[in-house]
């Protein structure tokens, strides 16, 4: 049982075990009449939740003909904290105070006597007593409802937070989406305009095939720009894939696609989840990538491979015999592999071998599937 339900269940029973003992204490067990309207009473405290107007009146008896008042004050209290009729409170309150200084020497009752001060002072206790537990009722039931307030306006804080923070990211993201489409679009245009030209220009076959590779990757750039453009302009209103996710299967195509001699091995089984795909896939891209600019000219091995629960990517290359390419960069590629693979649980390394080359591993956890 939760700590929060055993709470719930003492409360519930606390009560009425405090009441049946005020029973047998004020009660002796020859008076068969008033035992009955006390133990009518302790019963009663447990429907208080459910019917507590109802409730009240079963345990109003007890007060009426014993001295045992403590399921009636009870009952009172929980009808007060949960209702906000403050005629009906005041009435219930009126008859305890009224049962209370009544004595009943059957057939006739027996009333207090108002110009006595002691029976006054007594009268004004018993009011004072039916007071205490309507307005501590009272006073639970505002408790609990400015709880509620309290929480609505803090939900509704966080909601107003939430918004002002994604129509920041919406104009950042559409600022954005201007420039990639005002800059690296009409430079990127611009290069696969003069690629087509040179293609068409060039005697040379290899000049004209290098150039048509370069139209067709300024293509394909620009393909991939636009609908980067279009989900950066949604402004997070739909969820939507930055390209087609690329997955093993789509290997082979991105080396063949390269002008790296690459010898690519892999030995992964099928049903791998796409995550795991893409962290792959983008490893490899990666790895080349940094061949091209950083060893142009020499060869990668790559390897793809399971090993227990661990499926890795490794990608080496020897050192090269020409100078590396004079291209900008941050090294965020490999900071991003970095990130992808502790999200999925992994790890990379990289770094230079002994022969003078350069390695790329990553690992990730892929647990078989059952």
């Amino acid at each position: 049982m939760s700590p929060h339900r055993l709470v719930h269940v003492l409360l519930g029973v606390i009560p009425v075990l405090v009441a049946l003992l005020d029973v047998q204490v004020h009660i002796h067990e020859d008076h068969r009449f008033q035992l009955a309207c006390g133990l009518l009473g302790v019963c009663a405290l447990a429907l208080r939740r459910t019917f507590p107007a109802l409730t009240y009146l079963l345990t109003l008896p007890s007060a009426l003909f014993t001295d045992a008042v403590l399921a009636p004050l009870i009952a009172l209290y929980t009808l007060a904290s949960l209702s906000r009729h403050r005629v009906l409170l005041g009435g219930c309150a009126l008859a305890f105070a009224v049962s209370d200084t009544i004595w009943w020497s059957w057939p006739t009752p027996e009333f207090l006597d108002l110009t006595d001060r002691s029976e006054l002072i007594t009268a004004t206790y018993s009011m004072a007593t039916a007071a205490a537990p309507v307005f501590l009722g009272q006073l639970v039931q505002a408790r609990r409802e400015l709880a509620l307030r309290l929480a609505e306006i803090t939900a509704s804080r966080a909601k107003e937070r939430r918004l002002l923070a994604d129509s920041v990211v919406a104009v950042e993201r559409a600022q954005l989406a201007r420039e990639m489409h005002d800059v690296v679009s009409h430079q990127v245009s611009l290069i696969a305009v003069r690629a087509g030209a040179l293609q068409m220009s060039a005697r040379d076959p290899e000049t004209r095939q290098s150039a048509a590779d370069i139209r067709r990757l300024g293509v394909q750039t620009l393909d991939e720009l636009r609908h980067m453009v279009g989900v950066l302009r949604a402004a997070g209103s739909r969820p939507t894939e930055l390209t087609p996710q690329p997955s093993l299967a789509d290997l082979r195509r991105l080396v063949d696609a390269g002008d790296i001699e690459a010898d690519l091995r892999t030995e992964l089984p099928e049903g791998l989840p796409p995550t795991v795909q893409r962290a792959v896939y983008r490893t490899v891209q990666e790895a080349l990538t940094n061949v091209r600019k950083h060893a142009p000219g020499a060869p990668a091995t790559i390897r793809v491979g399971r090993t227990g629960d661990t499926v890795y990517v490794q990608v080496t290359n020897p050192p090269s015999d020409r100078p590396a390419l004079r291209l900008p960069g941050a090294r965020h590629g490999l900071t991003g592999l970095r990130q992808r693979a502790a999200l999925l649980g992994g790890t990379v390394a990289a770094g230079p071998t002994d022969d003078g080359g350069f390695a790329l591993r990553m690992e990730i956890p892929a647990p078989h599937p059952q």
